[in-house]
């Protein structure tokens, strides 16, 4: 018997692209990516109580831009040098709860999230020169000293991709396919995902059990899709996110 219900249960109208947490603040961004109307929008809700921050709120720029990263309430989005290239260029951000864009700076270019806040460098010098930025702000604080910004960990735990004989029997109801499951055991929780062929189409399903094999929570991903998907699922925080038909968010509290 299902005995876990959804604490965030939304429907986006395109696929989320890519998710971010912030640790400081409980908040997770979403990148949502319109392919049919080249459009990229984010939203912002807390992981804490639920509430939506922000939803739909797009930039100037429509497709050329995305998530880059999120630190102590704000999120950091980024720009392309073109649009057959994967390089990033460019730093605007957004203050969380209110979606007011905070500041942009188009010479910079995010490297990486340190303990200490965001670590970028000038796009336009030569030989690269790394500095630590004040994320509210934008302004330099110092140049980057790797003992002391080591890189912050944004506590989330993915899933271990393990062939289906290394996982209790008691937590595979269905026929695996290509033998691989995505599993994590946590506290008294065991989470499943696996893939199982019906009538020549694959499907994804998510399974949710206690240490003693009784199914707490089971969702179908996926239905009728061709090839096998990634890891549909992570943890944060006590916290069960994953993504249903890559327009579905769901939350579960564990």
């Amino acid at each position: 018997m299902t005995s876990l219900l959804p604490f965030i249960s939304k429907t986006y109208q395109a696929p989320v692209w890519r998710m971010e947490i912030d640790d400081f603040t409980q908040t997770l961004f979403l990148e949502i990516r319109d392919h049919a109307n080249k459009q990229v929008s984010f939203s912002a809700l807390s992981l804490q109580n639920g509430d939506v921050y922000f939803e739909g709120f797009t930039t100037p720029e429509r497709w050329l831009t995305g998530i880059e990263a999120a630190y102590d309430g704000v999120l950091l989005l980024h720009n392309y040098q073109s649009a057959t290239g994967p390089v990033h260029k460019g730093i605007t951000a957004i203050e969380a709860v209110s979606g007011k864009e905070l500041w942009s700076n188009f010479t910079l270019a995010f490297d990486h999230l340190s303990v200490n806040g965001p670590v970028v460098y000038n796009v336009q010098l030569q030989p690269r020169k790394l500095l630590l930025i004040d994320v509210k702000t934008g302004a330099t604080l110092r140049g980057y000293e790797p003992v002391v910004d080591q890189p912050r960990d944004n506590k989330i735990v993915s899933p271990q991709l393990l062939p289906a004989a290394e996982v209790n029997n008691l937590y595979l109801p269905l026929s695996v396919h290509a033998n691989a499951v995505h599993y994590i055991s946590y506290n008294s929780f065991r989470i499943v995902s696996l893939h199982t062929l019906l009538q020549e189409h694959l499907e994804q399903h998510l399974f949710v059990y206690n240490e003693e094999g009784t199914l707490l929570y089971h969702d179908l991903l996926h239905n009728a899709i061709q090839k096998m998907q990634p890891e549909a699922f992570v943890l944060h925080n006590n916290q069960l996110i994953y993504l249903k038909n890559r327009s579905g968010l769901i939350v579960l509290k564990l």
